[in-house]
């Protein structure tokens, strides 16, 4: 059994038997969970060299644009030739993309020669237009005047160079088929214009194939999964102003306002919170629909710049936003539903929130508090995404090994070469998908750390007022928020490591059991039996209770912490048995008032995913270089950001409360029943039973 904690966190007795005073919170520490914090530091040093070895290999460059066939990215300055502004991928030979979209194929569509262009060619209405290579060897004129001129050289090629390039082998290539630009890549469109296909067959050209397969040969290799997955990345890169501002400013700005109408509008705050949060989540839900094309006329397109009304492309991303808007118009029916339920306990809620009010109005300093981890965490942030971009794409450039035919003219030796004419492709070897995997886990841990931190110093703050009675006390210092951060560096930051790394190992583990379901599910292997199926959903249901027990144990656990300097699991045993033994006292109060805080976090949250929708939708973002292929992963790490900075500005209340109630339940068990130094508020909120009773079960 343990012993009162009034020892601990009151007037403690010293190794002689005497009283000491000036001891608050402060008895018998020492460092607590070293090991796990040397593992937190080792952790820390491979996330440097993971991703350094991003910042070396990767080229977000590669994430947008397409590779040429002489292995070049798109756009690269650096490249031979320079690629300055050319930025779009077109496909020169349009027999080998038909031959790459045939059944039983041995061609592949990376292996057809391609070019970078500034914009995709179009075929002439009187005429017949040319794109020829980049001009080198005995061609002399510069890549600019190759660009002024529509990349078309074809009066100055020898006999030679003519004859090959009526045989579709270059130099020079035949534009007979429209193109639009679909996220970066020449889009052909397998209508020939008849205008240039007679004049080609008047030149003694060789047959070009006209079939729809042209078509779906590009579509298919721009909508596969890995290039999606590139383009989302690559949203994320084009996005940042996006991201700062309605993922980190815009939530500051709203959590501050939050806390400050907390404090001066206590009995107002839990209505208004309610009441935000059904207009922003129908809100959101509305934006998806707009943008799924379901509402009105502004759905995403793949295609990019001016084209052709008649020419219709779909990609991947619109899908995705319309599989995301029914998902939202079902989280918004449950949520609606569930706030309406709840109008009732509000009373219970505002009971609460006013203990949180009396405590933030006594230790002002909370409210400023979390702009340290804030500043900190979006140090961090901007340094992790800035190294996920290139881990994502530190693949290696290779040429393709491949058994095709596919002749072309090469200027430099001055004849048609077929020996060497496989295209290049990104190639991405496991570790690198085990070193995005660790990436991943490292920001959660990370991000998990510092808000047990920030709670822990709040703890430890509001401990302190406790103790004191509520009143300025000497044995409080004039900064409590410094001295209990002083406390946390010092004794206890390995067992926060501690909780935040369970937690993270646990989700972690539950999204691994996810990723497999849905792959099961997509492969028809689900489990037939209705033996199979229930333990299938009974496993899920086990790791989603799982993960919210040990949220909830953290939290309580990094409030013992502060409050008595044990280890983790010892400070969990403790302030588990401090609940249970009081449960039906706190139990209902506490419940009610972490919904209204939940449902204040996802108004920041969501108030910062609106914004999101509402920065993409301007011109910078939807047209021409700038442009993203879709708003949905941006205004998912947008609403993440902002869960994230209301988490931490709301674990002032948050924490302020539980440690408040934990502080009065071993308050009154060391005093029998009666608690002595809890303030005023705090017994004619927990202490009238009958109150409670009402409140908890209405009118009968």
């Amino acid at each position: 059994m343990r012993g009162p904690l009034g020892a601990v966190i009151g007037r403690y007795p010293s190794s002689d038997g005497m009283t000491q005073v000036g001891g608050i919170i402060r008895h018998n520490r020492k460092c607590r969970d070293v090991a796990v914090l040397v593992i937190f530091i080792a952790f820390w040093i491979s996330m440097i060299v993971n991703s350094s070895f991003g910042f070396d290999r990767g080229n977000p460059l590669r994430l947008t644009y397409g590779l040429d066939y002489k292995g070049n990215v798109c756009g690269d300055k650096h490249a031979h030739p320079g690629l300055r502004q050319l930025e779009l991928k077109y496909w020169l030979n349009p027999n080998e993309v038909y031959q790459s979209g045939l059944k039983d194929t041995q061609f592949e569509l990376a292996d057809a020669r391609t070019i970078c262009l500034l914009d995709c060619p179009v075929p002439s209405e009187d005429s017949l237009n040319w794109v020829c290579d980049y001009p080198e060897g005995e061609i002399k004129i510069s890549m600019q005047d190759w660009i002024d001129g529509n990349y078309d050289y074809f009066e100055f090629l020898t006999p030679q160079m003519r004859n090959s390039s009526l045989q579709l082998q270059g130099p020079c290539y035949p534009v007979i088929f429209p193109s639009v630009n679909v996220y970066w890549s020449c889009q052909l469109i397998a209508r020939a214009s008849n205008v240039s296909l007679k004049h080609w067959q008047q030149m003694g050209g060789v047959n070009i194939n006209e079939d729809i397969v042209i078509d779906k040969s590009v579509h298919k290799s721009i909508n596969s999964h890995s290039a999606v997955l590139k383009r989302y990345m690559a949203d994320i890169g084009k996005s940042w102003p996006v991201l700062i501002v309605c993922g980190g400013i815009l939530p500051l700005f709203l959590s501050v306002v939050w806390l400050l109408m907390i404090r001066h509008f206590v009995f107002a705050m839990p209505w208004i919170t309610v009441v935000l949060f059904n207009i922003l989540i129908i809100s959101v839900t509305m934006f998806y629909y707009l943008k799924a094309g379901w509402i009105g006329n502004d759905a995403v397109s793949p295609i990019i710049g001016e084209h052709d009304p008649y020419i219709h492309v779909f990609g991947r991303e619109l899908n995705h936003l319309r599989g995301v808007a029914v998902l939202m118009t079902f989280i918004m029916a449950v949520a609606v539903l569930t706030s309406i339920a709840i109008v009732r306990r509000i009373l219970m809620a505002t009971s609460v929130l006013k203990v949180a009010a009396k405590v933030i109005g006594e230790v002002q300093a909370l409210i400023i508090f979390p702009l340290l981890p804030y500043s900190i965490l979006a140090v961090f942030y901007m340094f992790w995404i800035s190294a996920a971009l290139h881990l994502f794409s530190s693949g290696e450039v290779v040429q393709n090994k491949c058994n095709s035919n596919c002749c072309a003219y090469d200027l430099l030796e001055k004849r048609v070469n077929c020996d060497n004419c496989c295209g290049y492709s990104i190639r991405y070897t496991p570790h690198i998908g085990v070193a995005i995997l660790f990436h991943l886990f490292g920001c959660y841990w990370a991000t998990q750390f510092f808000i047990a931190c920030s709670s822990t110093v709040i703890a430890g703050s509001v401990a302190s007022y406790y103790w004191a009675r509520g009143e300025t006390s000497p044995e409080i210092p004039f900064l409590s928020v410094v001295s209990s951060t002083k406390r946390l560096m010092r004794y206890s930051l390995g067992s926060v490591a501690l909780g935040s790394l369970i937690l993270s190992f646990v989700e972690s583990i539950r999204f691994l059991l996810e990723s497999i379901r849905r792959k099961l599910k997509i492969s028809s292997d689900t489990p037939d039996g209705c033996l199979g199926k229930a333990a299938y959903r009974t496993s899920h249901f086990f790791l989603r209770s799982i993960e919210w027990i040990i949220k909830s144990v953290n939290r309580n656990a990094y409030i013992m912490i502060a409050i008595t300097g044990k280890s983790f699991f010892r400070a969990s045993a403790i302030a588990t048995e401090l609940i249970m033994n009081n449960i039906l006292r706190i139990g209902r109060v506490n419940v009610i008032g972490d919904v209204i805080l939940f449902l204040g976090k996802l108004c920041v949250s969501l108030a910062s995913a609106v914004f999101a929708f509402l920065m993409l939708d301007t011109h910078k973002y939807r047209s021409s270089h700038n442009k993203i292929s879709s708003p949905l992963l941006p205004v998912m790490v947008c609403w993440a950001l902002g869960y994230v900075v209301a988490t931490l500005f709301f674990a002032v209340v948050e924490m302020s409360i539980d440690t408040i109630i934990l502080s009065f339940c071993q308050d009154s068990e060391e005093h029998q029943g009666t608690a002595q130094y809890a303030p005023p508020l705090l017994i004619e909120t927990l202490n009238d039973q009958n109150e409670m009773q009402r409140l908890t079960q209405g009118p009968q």
